[in-house]
């Protein structure tokens, strides 16, 4: 973290001509002004041309390395006299609010926040919404787990009322499924809701996977400074609030459209354009660092009701935490196929016993990551776009040593170990094609698809697209937007092929509702 700070108020200064101090000042102004208090710092040190953020790092103990440990830096390292910085700091710096750092629990401890302390560790262990009246799991918020992740409520004071649920008396009276849709026709006296989608097969759609999932992204321009300004850091306090995460413009659970390039293509807004009746039928249950093992618990956030909600087609994707991990001895810890088959399965069981009759489940393989490293290795970080001096073999190298690595088997240079990993990512897709072959269940049936990495990458190739666009520049490790978009149409197409019934019917009466409800059921 103090890495990546000192390195954007240094090319900031670079970049403007100006003192440290002032870059510093400059940084701040950017940020949005409810969320800069922690800039109210004073700064007093001087760095010369070959002092880099390593160097000052370790000269404020920000940085340190421990004994048996190899020294870990992301530049390459300076000239020996200026390794004196990192025994004999003549940096100083000041923060009165150092004391704010203290940490969650230290916060918590006071009285007055302890009951809210224990509610939002609660909301943040089980991936609930922040803002959830009635405890239905839907939200009128959009962030902290709210209607960016799950279909809007429309009714938060009223535990009935949610999307995905089949609508209470075909919604004559009020909208109890929140899909918009709701009364009765003057002309004939038929509910609209019983008129245009009784018998239309609606379906929710439920995504359960991973920050890939989720759409994890860091926006580059927070860190390549001539792109920097305060319109750079307007998205800062969402961001946040969602984890980094942007599910609302995510593969399987997009509805909005993009703010951070490409466009949005979603299974979800697909499905509603085939049935306009599944309008806010959608849950995102992802988190960053998902797997198998740990989505046994995020699970349990899932709301279907097996009596009252319409069925629903479940994406299962942890496409490459059971094999990605930041330890040492990496292949140690990667899940092992009889490890796979445990925690999948008791993910569907679990499954079969929430699902509605007539739910589809399909299992998605895991990525062959060898594309990061073949891609991506020898090309510049935004961080190190302005002065050519960082690329993402450095980068990887760093998050390597300092052990918090998003995937030491496939972000090395080691090609053995790269390709090691992909043999146990492969072993582990295996896994879910016999569950799919094999295991049988009462209320959905299952389905198995690769990851469509390979067909994404053609297809970008067709459209004139270089493969690496098709990676988050910032982590150089997640799908961009751009792969997002075009995995849609990929899965989509499969299944309209392949397995037509799990998309249900097109709806013939989608133009009529639009007509008649276009303002009643905006997002």
């Amino acid at each position: 973290g103090c890495v990546l700070v000192v390195s954007v108020i240094e090319q900031l200064a670079q970049w403007h001509n100006s003192t440290v101090k002032a870059a510093m000042e400059k940084l701040c102004d950017y940020i949005p002004e409810k969320h800069n208090s922690l800039c109210l710092c004073t700064i007093s040190f001087s760095i010369d041309r070959e002092m880099n953020a390593d160097v000052v790092c370790h000269s404020l103990r920000l940085c340190k390395q421990d004994p048996g440990q190899p020294l870990c830096h992301l530049y390459s390292p300076p000239k020996l006299h200026h390794l004196c910085e990192l025994m004999h700091p003549s940096i100083f710096i000041f923060l009165p609010l150092q004391k704010s750092f203290m940490g969650f629990s230290s916060v918590c401890a006071f009285p007055l926040l302890a009951n809210l302390c224990e509610k939002m560790k609660y909301i943040l262990r089980n991936k609930l919404p922040f803002e959830d009246f009635d405890g239905d799991k839907f939200s009128t918020f959009p962030t902290l787990r709210g209607y960016h992740w799950r279909g809007r409520d429309c009714d938060d004071k009223n535990t009935t009322v949610y999307p995905g649920r089949r609508p209470d008396n075909w919604d004559a009276e009020s909208d109890s499924n929140c899909n918009g849709i709701w009364g009765v026709d003057p002309k004939d006296g038929i509910p609209y809701e019983e008129k245009f989608c009784k018998g239309a097969d609606s379906k929710g759609v439920v995504l359960l996977g991973d920050s890939a999932g989720a759409h994890f992204h860091i926006p580059p321009e927070w860190m390549t400074v001539p792109q920097m300004s305060a319109k750079s850091f307007a998205n800062l306090p969402m961001a946040f609030s969602d984890e980094l995460d942007w599910p609302q413009f995510s593969e399987i659970t997009g509805f909005l459209n993009s703010t951070i390039g490409g466009w949005t293509d979603s299974l979800y807004l697909r499905l509603r354009k085939r049935n306009r009746c599944n309008h806010r039928d959608l849950q995102n249950i992802s988190q960053n660092g998902g797997s198998s093992g740990n989505l046994l618990s995020l699970i349990k956030s899932l709301a279907r009701n097996q009596l009252l909600d319409n069925p629903a087609i479940v994406i299962y994707a942890t496409i490459g935490n059971d094999v990605c991990n930041g330890e040492r001895d990496t292949l140690a810890h990667m899940t092992t196929p009889k490890e796979m088959l445990s925690n999948v399965v008791q993910a569907l069981r679990y499954l079969d016993s929430h699902l509605p009759n007539g739910s589809h489940v399909i299992l998605t393989g895991l990525v062959d990551g060898r594309f990061l490293w073949d891609n991506l290795h020898d090309r510049y970080h935004p961080l190190g776009q302005l002065n050519k001096d960082v690329t993402y073999s450095q980068l990887y190298s760093f998050l390597d040593c300092l052990q918090v690595s998003p995937c030491s088997g496939w972000l090395t240079p080691n090609e053995t170990l790269r390709n090691l990993t992909s043999e146990r990512a492969l072993q582990l897709s295996n896994v879910l094609k016999e569950i799919a072959r094999s295991e049988k269940f009462v209320n959905f049936d299952i389905f198995y698809m690769d990851f469509p990495l390979r067909q994404t990458a053609e297809q970008w190739r067709k459209m004139g697209g270089e493969p690496w666009q098709l990676i988050e520049p910032v982590d150089g490790f997640h799908p961009s937007q751009i792969a997002a978009a075009l995995g849609t149409g990929i899965t989509w197409q499969k299944a309209l092929h392949q397995w037509p019934q799990v998309l249900g019917k097109e709806n013939p009466f989608n133009d009529q509702i639009e007509a008649i409800f276009r303002d009643q059921g905006g997002h």
